[in-house]
């Protein structure tokens, strides 16, 4: 008897994991990848598919959960005398099926269900033929409806239900495996529930009804995903379900170690949105913001797997149904600045946002140059220097200064290659001198400062800068130091700074002022609002027609840049 109910439990679960629902709108020709309740909910699968498929595939779920128990009850007939405990235990065999899909059959593509209406299946097969009090069966679908009234969660009312499941169980005659198992689909169900429990408290998980926008789905509505990461850990406090650890931290009983391990080991997550954009055309665009809260030391130390972390928020992105991924901050020099995350998913489009950070800061130069002779400093007899210069992204910033200054100073770290630059810049501006440096040192020399490194932290300090000088610092982490500000008369200046039109408002601080983004987000907006996927960035080389093309289209739907 023992062997043929361990036979029936892993018949359960087989017959749990049996994507039924999948296969059903796959041969119905729809992309289940976008309806998948994996994503979206039951609600939104029917807003998205139609009553008619969407309520077969949720019958077809309900009955695996059913099924399961049916069999088990079977076993009653037999004279055996543990056969309630077994139906429990059937059904969480079920349960684990629908959420744990075997590999060795299904592969990576099988999408994975939250397994409501599988519990449902559950909670039926037990009434029926468990040998289970109704009550038992009967009051966790009531405290499901009322919290699920309450608060408009279904995650929320998913783990209210299976709370109370667990508590009558305990309480019943039914011996310990019964007890055991209704615990266990508690704990499954809260594991699943994880990252949708952590958006409720990030204020992030839609609401029952609430109709998730989708790419493709509505000609005025787009939908973009941005990856962020904590630029320092009092950042990592920004999401509500982290905030709690705080307290801890600060009084020694969890150390900032733990908390960069944990930070290190979390997969991405949605952690806000970007709404209330909207074009000059009257377009709305939707921005997703996706962590994997890697600090910046980590994007040096282990680029594997920040890279690894960039391609599954890709993916992530997809499922919430974005066009465009977008990589901020370090995330947009990982994998080969993009190349390595396109290639992984190449169903949605990938961009490091290279190509419009290059625009605002050609546009964001003359007015920076002129506010400073407006100031009444002599541009023409000034020194300017250029930290990063061996990047792409600054040597465009010397060339753009060196027509009109007298001196520009580029600061490096490979001597060589900047020499190589520096006689490029001499060739087209024979009277203006140029040199090159690997010492910030150099800097004190300068009036005007432009800086563009991709160090994580800042490099320029007190001690480098001379009283009034003017920093455009492009930086991301800045790379100004905030002590800097205290000398007097200097000026920073945050580049790449955007105001995208609308009334833009977002959860979390990106650190760029109110309604305002970086540069490598609004391209991704702007690549969702126009469909122009070809023009991603990806990789070192920027091409200068789609420079042009996000600063004219830029300007066309309503982006300011801030100088």
């Amino acid at each position: 008897m023992l062997f043929l109910s361990f036979l029936l439990l892993a018949l359960a679960y087989l017959t749990g994991s049996l994507p039924l629902g999948h296969w059903l709108l796959g041969r119905l020709g729809m992309d289940t990848r976008n309806v998948s309740a994996y994503n979206l909910g039951v609600e939104n699968v029917l807003l998205r598919v139609g009553p008619g498929p969407a309520l077969t595939s949720a019958a077809l779920d309900a009955a695996k959960g059913f099924t399961a128990v049916l069999m088990a009850s079977s076993i009653a007939q037999t004279g055996y005398a543990h056969a309630p405990e077994l139906c429990v235990l059937a059904g969480l065999a079920a349960y684990l099926g629908h959420l744990n899909p075997p590999r060795a059959l299904y592969g990576d593509t099988l999408p994975r269900g939250r397994g409501n209406l599988v519990l449902l299946g559950i909670l039926a097969g037990l009434s029926v033929a468990g040998g289970v009090s109704l009550w038992i069966t009967l009051l966790p679908l009531v405290a499901y409806a009322a919290v699920l009234g309450l608060s408009g969660y279904v995650s929320v009312a998913t783990i209210a239900g299976l709370a109370v499941l667990a508590v009558l169980v305990a309480v019943s005659p039914l011996g310990v495996a019964a007890k055991l198992a209704a615990l266990l689909l508690l704990l499954s169900g809260t594991w699943r529930f994880k990252e949708n429990l952590g958006r409720v408290l990030d204020r992030t998980e839609p609401h029952v009804g609430e109709d998730v926008p989708m790419a493709g789905k509505k000609d005025d509505v787009v939908v973009a995903a941005f990856m962020i990461h904590p630029l320092t850990l009092d950042d990592f406090w920004q999401a509500r379900r982290f905030s709690w650890m705080k307290p801890l931290v600060d009084k020694g009983i969890i150390s900032e170690g733990t908390v960069r391990q944990m930070a290190d080991s979390l997969r991405p997550m949605k952690v806000g949105e970007l709404s209330g954009i909207r074009t000059r055309e009257g377009k709305q665009i939707r921005a997703y913001l996706i962590s994997s809260p890697l600090l910046p030391d980590v994007f040096r130390d282990n680029p594997d797997l920040a890279t690894r972390r960039a391609i599954e928020g890709a993916k992530l992105a997809r499922e919430l149904g974005a066009s465009v991924f977008g990589l901020g901050a370090f995330w947009s020099v990982v994998g080969n600045k993009g190349q390595d995350v396109q290639a992984a998913v190449p169903d949605i489009t990938v961009t490091n946002g290279g190509a419009y950070t290059s625009g605002t800061i050609k546009a964001a130069i003359p007015g920076i140059l002129a506010h400073f002779q407006g100031a009444g400093r002599d541009l023409g007899a000034a020194t300017a220097a250029v930290v990063g210069a061996n990047g792409v992204v600054a040597f465009g910033i010397a060339r753009t200064i060196a027509p009109q200054v007298a001196k520009v100073i580029m600061v490096g770290r490979d001597a060589e290659r900047l020499e190589r630059s520096a006689t490029t810049l001499r060739r087209a501006n024979p009277t203006t001198e140029i040199v090159t440096t690997t010492s910030y040192d150099a800097l004190r020399e300068a009036s005007l400062i432009f800086t563009a490194t991709s160090d994580p932290n800042p490099v320029i300090f007190p001690q480098h800068v001379q009283e009034g000088t003017w920093i455009f610092d492009e930086g991301r982490p800045a790379d100004v130091d905030d002590s800097v500000t205290q000398i007097p008369g200097v000026r920073v200046i945050p580049g790449g700074v955007v105001r995208p039109p609308g009334n833009m408002t977002s959860q979390v601080n990106l650190h760029f002022g109110e309604g305002q983004v970086p540069a490598c987000l609004a391209e991704t907006l702007i690549l969702a609002a126009t469909g122009e996927y070809d023009r991603k960035s990806l990789g070192a080389q920027t091409l200068t027609e789609n420079i042009n093309f996000f600063v004219e289209q830029a300007e066309t739907l309503g982006f300011k840049v801030i100088d």
